[in-house]
């Protein structure tokens, strides 16, 4: 297997934690964002979408989308568990990790996407071009902040995202906040205390530096 990535690319950075958190060594493959290598033919060929991550199995099986890149992982190599256990956590984990990744992964990167000048045209990742729509810039901002007092909410009656394991949940949402705090300039607020203390304990994982 080997990985095509990009250390600009936050869902790039998403997959790295898990195969740090899994201890699976791969050959990594980077794609230059900035020179737009990923709109190049030879990329295309491996994922039409044209965005990172992709992971290719030794049969030459392209995988696109985080989700399924994580959940492959995971069947492979199921310890440690990062989708979860019982039934019922799996569910959890899978609930939590979605609306990590609608109301904040999504809201940052949309409020990004439509106000860095670089990205004109490229309000949306993929193969198609879109114009940037700056009216969505303060709505995106606003969910952010949102996101932010909602799981903050959440982790004053719980540990980690998901409950009480570590999982993939909490893999999207410090990428989140990371990614809103160093392109949005959204830093989590001082109030949100339940939140600051999930985020040192999650920072202080070896699998962050990866």
């Amino acid at each position: 297997m080997k990985l095509y990535q990009s250390n600009a690319s936050p869902n790039s950075r998403r997959v790295r934690i898990f195969l740090a958190e899994k201890g699976i060594s791969m050959p990594i493959v980077p794609v230059d964002l900035g020179a737009r290598e990923q709109f190049s033919d030879a990329y295309a060929a491996i994922n039409p979408r044209r965005v990172v991550p992709t992971l290719v199995l030794d049969d030459g099986t392209a995988i696109g989308e985080v989700p399924a890149i994580l959940r492959y992982l995971e069947e492979i190599h199921p310890e440690p568990p990062l989708l979860g256990v019982t039934p019922k956590n799996k569910a959890l984990v899978a609930m939590w990790e979605r609306r990590a990744e609608l109301e904040g992964f999504a809201a940052a990167m949309e409020a990004v996407r439509n106000a860095v000048p670089a990205l004109k045209n490229r309000a949306i990742a993929g193969p198609h071009d879109y114009e940037q729509i700056p009216a969505l810039i303060e709505r995106s901002r606003k969910r952010v902040i949102n996101f932010y007092a909602d799981f903050n909410t959440r982790l004053a009656d719980v540990p980690l995202v998901a409950g009480d394991s570590f999982s993939v949940a909490d893999i999207t949402a410090i990428v989140t906040v990371d990614f809103a705090t160093k392109a949005a300039g959204l830093p989590i607020a001082d109030e949100h205390t339940a939140l600051k203390r999930w985020y040192d304990l999650i920072s202080a994982r070896a699998s962050m530096g990866a």
